[in-house]
């Protein structure tokens, strides 16, 4: 028919409208950060004009709530203009107000940054330093509330960067910064119910179990490559506990368990499975795997002289669980068959006319 467009060729359609696709979606996420941009400088500002009213004309407890009644009236569809809402608000302001070059620096944190976000962490943070740490960390890795929350809650603005480690003498800088950022100390498994005599085979099958929540608490860039990976050396073979691949160091990571207080033959097990890695499983593009030793518990000065010599990237951190079982009580639960039994027993009762 005259006038009417050809369609797409079949060929080039799919590609086409893939393009289209992805140019949509791009369009929609700018618009919701723009949204959540102005939205945020709108909330920064109200939090500016609350305060300086109450202090100004020393307007009483019952001003938020009138506040909220009135702005809420003439914009019923909003929900931000809630009375809890504008707590938040002038909480927000005031946390970040207080030092304002502070205010200043974390501007484009704290409008790119989604509003509850952003009260989470003016709410359970102690410091500025704290609460941004926290703010660059969600804009760098996209965190969820929920994984930001588990975050501050297991405080790991204070474990970062604090496992021992030789990365100094091992690795250049500025890679040796970098990696001693990746450990932490302690490793918090509050994930994980053992007891107090747990088993290294136990805590190892414990993590890869739950191991979603296992890699959040090692941090972002952490791949997971196996368990009880075998090595051949020789006539012998070994057994890496657990192997990992970071992707922004560009190397394996090998994690090794041990249940009780670090002894420093552990390092020197730990640096002869890093020669072996690097030798069977390392790429041309790979730097030096590192090696990771995670202890119940360790002396700080026997681990600094055991890691002093060592000649491969090694740290060592301690762990915690946090929801540790005591045995008597163990003992006192039933097991899972006495509970299918009593399950299937009351199945049949009800039944029973």
């Amino acid at each position: 028919m005259p006038g009417t467009p050809s369609p797409p060729q079949a060929a080039d359609y799919p590609q086409w409208l893939a393009q289209l696709k992805t140019s949509f979606w791009q369009v929609q996420l700018k618009a919701a950060v723009a949204v959540n941009v102005e939205l945020l400088q709108f909330y920064w500002q109200l939090g500016a004009d609350i305060a300086a009213q109450q202090a100004e004309q020393r307007w009483g407890t019952g001003f938020l709530q009138r506040l909220s009644q009135d702005l809420m009236q003439e914009f019923p569809q909003v929900k931000g203009f809630s009375k809890r809402n504008l707590e938040q608000i002038r909480r927000w302001h005031r946390f970040w107000s207080s030092d304002s070059a502070i205010a200043k620096q974390a501007a484009t944190q704290l409008f790119s940054t989604p509003w509850w976000h952003n009260v989470l962490i003016a709410s359970k943070c102690a410091s500025h330093a704290e609460a941004l740490y926290y703010l660059r960390q969600t804009q760098a890795h996209g965190w969820s509330r929920a994984v930001l929350t588990h975050h501050i809650e297991s405080g790991l603005w204070q474990r970062e960067g604090k496992a021992i480690s030789n990365f100094a003498n091992t690795r250049s800088a500025p890679q040796s910064d970098l990696a001693a950022q990746v450990l932490k100390d302690p490793y918090v498994f509050d994930f994980l119910s053992l007891t107090p005599e747990h088993h290294e085979r136990e805590l190892e099958k414990a993590l890869i179990d739950h191991i979603t929540q296992f890699l959040l608490e090692l941090g972002a860039g952490f791949a997971y490559m196996g368990r009880q990976v075998p090595l051949q050396v020789g006539e012998r073979e070994f057994f890496l506990d657990l192997l990992f691949y970071h992707a922004r160091l560009h190397c394996y990571v090998v994690v090794e368990l041990k249940t009780g207080d670090f002894e420093p033959e552990f390092a020197g097990k730990l640096n002869f499975y890093l020669k072996v890695v690097d030798e069977r499983l390392r790429c041309e593009s790979d730097a030096p795997s590192i090696g990771l030793l995670l202890c119940k518990s360790k002396d700080r000065l026997v681990a600094e002289y055991a890691l002093s010599d060592i000649h491969k990237p090694l740290g060592l951190a301690s762990y915690t669980l946090s929801h540790t079982l005591p045995p008597d009580l163990l003992n006192q639960l039933p097991s899972i068959e006495a509970l299918e039994e009593a399950l299937h027993n009351d199945k049949k009762s009800t039944r029973q006319p």
